[in-house]
Parts: structure tokens; C-alpha cells; sequence
């Protein structure tokens, strides 16, 4: 498949406002950037570290997939993102090898990134998002 590195690590959250402190004057990170993105109904805030990205996950509005996944787990690791060079060639090649999607072609991500995710039933219980390397 041709990773490249480990994009970001999707963590869910209940309020980014609320979490702010402990990435920020805990951890010593920086939000660098902070966005809403409609069709996914999430607001975003990322952090780098090293060439890796973690990425907070409000959710927007209660039938959103991220407050589905907080009501019934609570908060915390929601998804892992690896960079490749190709997502539609990466999609095709997991498809090749009997991994479910649940995007079969990529669509529009946070900070702008084509992205799509594989059914974690496929992938040792991990939800795992690809994205396209080189952007961001």
C-alpha cells in the first residue's frame, strides 16, 4: 500500500474548548489550526508532533458520527490515519485483498486532505482513514 508515515491520530472529544488545556499546558503542544467541516458535521483542531498530527473531533450536531461514537464508547482514540501517495490506489488495493470500505472513492477531509476510511470489522478493530500524503 505504500505508506508513507502515520498522518494523525483522530481523538474524540466532547468540547476542543474543554481539552485546549491539557494539549496545550499539559502537553506542550500548539493548535495550529481549528475548522468545521459541514458535510462531516465535526469541528477539528490539530496539534503536530514530529511529522504526526493529532486531530480533536468536536462533534457539530448529535446525529454526527463522532457524538454516536462518544455516546456509546465515550471519549478518546476514534481513528488512525496513515499518508499514501494515492488513496483511490490504496482503496483498490484493500478492496483486492477483501478489506470493506466505507468510502469507495476519497472525498474532502479536514486541512483540506482527499481522505477515505476502511470498515474497522477489516482492520483489527482500528478505523483507518487514508489520506493523501504531501498536503498539510
Amino acid at each position: 500500500m505504500n505508506i508513507s508515515h502515520i498522518e494523525h491520530l483522530g481523538i474524540a472529544v466532547k468540547s476542543i474548548e474543554a481539552s485546549l488545556p491539557y494539549y496545550e499546558g499539559v502537553l506542550g503542544l500548539k493548535c495550529y489550526n481549528i475548522e468545521v467541516v459541514e458535510d462531516q458535521k465535526v469541528k477539528t483542531a490539530f496539534f503536530k508532533v514530529g511529522q504526526t498530527k493529532i486531530e480533536l473531533l468536536e462533534p457539530t450536531s448529535e446525529d454526527s458520527t463522532i457524538a454516536k461514537f462518544i455516546e456509546k464508547r465515550g471519549e478518546g482514540i476514534h481513528h488512525l490515519a496513515f499518508a499514501v501517495p494515492d488513496v483511490q490506489s490504496a482503496l483498490d488495493e484493500a478492496a483486492s485483498k477483501g478489506v470493506q470500505l466505507i468510502d469507495k472513492a476519497p472525498r474532502g477531509g479536514a486541512e483540506g486532505l482527499n481522505i477515505a476510511f476502511m470498515h474497522p470489522k477489516y482492520t483489527g478493530g482500528v478505523l483507518t482513514e487514508l489520506c493523501m500524503e504531501g498536503n498539510k
